[in-house]
């Protein structure tokens, strides 16, 4: 019996010790493999942060860091670094591997080397993660020759030093870990600000950018841009601006992270409940961040509501499942002054893009010297005291803010043939924007028995609708039920996707990047929704049946070898054949084999194979009389 025990025990220590060992570093010639990504995991000493894979998508991943939480799930941790958040690798064949020469690389399933960290030493190396959740890589003095501290992404960890060489980006949303549009950096005023860095247009936004540096408290003559966050919750910055954490004085994880809505907030761990609570936050008006609801909106803040988007009078949202797209106009405006109008909108200011700016102006000359542009969307009218009025005519339409508070309206201006007119305005709250319309109607006696027909009538009509609608919808879903069905069909009978004609031209921007070609058709390259990098044949003259095209693909597809390219899915779609593959940096097979890249034996191995490939293609694709 006591034998039996002290052999267990002998075996756990074993197993813990060589699992340990694993996952404490990563020496020379070692890897982490993403289809291992749940075990090839590297651990800080404290058990407070991994390294490893981190799933960003459907078969796309990124080397990362993370808090280790057994808790939560894998695709919910909390990232606090990526290695290549702009360009994640495959799901399969994916490594992070520490060279012997000392450079620690992320390649690809198609061998690209996708992140490098640039470094060389002939001497042993270690990559280590420290309990600080910054990983280094070391040599046998312990000089750093690498760490992840120098390359923020949007996360400071207590300790870590925001500098005049580094920045933090957020995200592109919750769920998005692509760089995104904001920005956390000093400026070369040695001021610490965020900026709005979008698609077209930048601006800077915190501190108030119509505050001077010494109004807003900062001294820009300190030069040495460092800013930093500790452990008890204290964060100093050399332009002068500190501040102390709600829950200041007590150690416990924290991190500063540039949110994807444009604000700084510093997260505290709550130990005992397992979550992450908000202990402070740079901006406390969540509509001052520049950007948040696109183009041609407002937004309005509620502290229990939270921030709400709407678009402006005469504009529709472009995509509701993310407002930094804006809204777009559903009119068209020409140049000519007799076809606009303008539309009142008070308590709502739009910050920044003035095209034109005159002091102690009226409101008729603010409206010509808008119509006189033709490039002018609206003007901006504000009571600045002492009987002073200022004109701002804008040529784009962004930052909308409602505040109920400024002193002043925006006009929008709006074609004529709208059913708008100067007498109509809208008045904006913290969450509704109704019109009123200031008109007398005019009331003409009734017959009571035409009003009987009229809702007679509308009743009939309103169920005919009810009716159609509902038959429409059984049409719509018995459509998708049999097409669904169908696609199934197809991917059990032949094992792989099938792709429609206008995702795979999506893919490849319209067939734009032609690689080669052959006998068979065209090569392109092409990039998936889940970023994946495809070769995308195109068949010449694919005349055979869906069924016919089929067996050939599902032939193909069963013929796999480790030194050629595998095909992913297939497009079979009216007259059009593709076939999707694998994409393959090194060129084609032709191109290789001709080289000095591949040696004797991979040669014979390849040519013996596809001896193999085309005495089956042959009894597969013919048939003998």
């Amino acid at each position: 019996m006591a034998f039996s025990i002290s052999l267990f025990l002998l075996v756990l220590l074993f197993s813990f010790q060589s699992s340990s060992s694993s996952l404490l570093s990563l020496n020379k010639g070692s890897s982490l493999s993403v289809e291992k990504h749940a075990e090839d995991v590297i651990v800080s000493p404290n058990q407070m942060f991994c390294a490893g894979f981190f799933q960003v998508g459907e078969n796309a991943f990124s080397f990362a860091i993370w808090f280790n939480d057994p808790h939560t799930h894998n695709n919910n941790h909390t990232v606090v670094w990526m290695a290549n958040r702009e360009t994640p690798v495959n799901g399969r064949l994916s490594k992070l591997s520490l060279l012997n020469s000392g450079n620690m690389v992320l390649v690809g399933a198609g061998q690209i080397t996708t992140w490098s960290s640039n470094t060389a030493s002939d001497a042993p190396v270690k990559l280590h993660l420290q309990d600080d959740g910054n990983l280094v890589l070391l040599d046998l003095q312990g000089t750093i020759l690498w760490q992840s501290f120098d390359t923020p992404t949007d996360t400071l960890l207590p300790g870590q030093l925001l500098t005049r060489h580094t920045q933090l980006v957020s995200s592109r949303s919750q769920t998005n870990h692509s760089p995104g549009f904001y920005k956390m950096l000093f400026d070369d005023d040695n001021v610490l600000r965020l900026i709005y860095d979008g698609p077209d247009v930048s601006s800077t936004y915190w501190p108030p950018p119509w505050l001077l540096s010494w109004q807003a408290g900062r001294f820009n003559y300190n030069s040495s841009r460092v800013a930093v966050l500790n452990s008890i919750g204290n964060f100093t910055s050399s332009d002068n601006y500190d501040f102390s954490t709600d829950d200041h004085g007590t150690v416990m994880p924290r991190r500063l992270k540039l949110d994807s809505d444009g604000n700084a907030r510093v997260y505290s761990r709550n130990e005992a409940l397992k979550k992450w609570y908000v202990s402070w936050q740079f901006i406390f008006d969540a509509c001052t961040s520049h950007g948040i609801c696109g183009a041609n909106s407002t937004c309005s803040y509620d502290p229990k509501r939270g921030r709400r988007c709407s678009c402006l009078p005469g504009y529709r949202v472009k995509n509701h499942s993310d407002w930094s797209y804006g809204c777009e106009p559903m009119f068209d405006l020409t140049c000519s002054r007799n076809e606009s109008i303008f539309l009142e909108i008070q308590g709502v200011e739009l910050y920044g893009y003035d095209h034109n700016f005159v002091q102690n102006s009226t409101y008729i000359n603010c409206v010509n010297l808008c119509l006189q542009d033709c490039n002018c969307k609206g003007f901006q009218y504000r009571y600045d005291g002492n009987q002073i009025f200022s004109c701002f005519t804008k040529s784009q339409l962004l930052n909308g803010r409602r505040s109920p508070s400024f002193n002043g309206a925006i006009y929008l201006r709006l074609p004529i043939t709208n059913n708008f007119s100067k007498e109509e305005s809208v008045s904006a709250d913290d969450h509704v924007c109704s019109v009123k319309l200031h008109k007398d109607y005019v009331r003409k006696p009734e017959n009571r028995l035409v009003r009987f027909f009229l809702w007679l009538a509308t009743a009939v009509g309103a169920l005919e609708v009810i009716f159609f609608f509902l038959i429409w919808g059984f049409l719509i879903w018995n459509l998708k039920t049999s097409s669904a069905d169908q696609q199934g069909y197809h991917l059990a009978a032949v094992g792989f996707r099938k792709y429609s004609y206008l995702e795979l031209k999506k893919a490849t921007k319209g067939f734009s990047q032609e690689i080669g070609r052959g006998a068979g058709g065209i090569v392109y390259k092409g990039i998936l929704s889940d970023q994946r990098h495809v070769a995308i044949k195109r068949l010449y003259d694919a005349k055979q049946g869906e069924g016919e095209f089929l067996a050939e693909v599902s032939i193909i597809g069963r013929l796999n070898h480790m030194n050629l390219i595998e095909m992913w899915g297939y497009c079979a779609e009216g007259k059009h054949r593709l076939l999707v593959y694998e994409y393959m940096e090194n060129g084609s097979l032709a191109q290789n084999l001709s080289s000095n890249t591949l040696d004797w034996s991979k040669r014979y191995n390849i040519a013996g194979f596809w001896h193999i490939f085309m005495k089956n293609a042959w009894s597969g694709f013919c048939t003998v009389t």
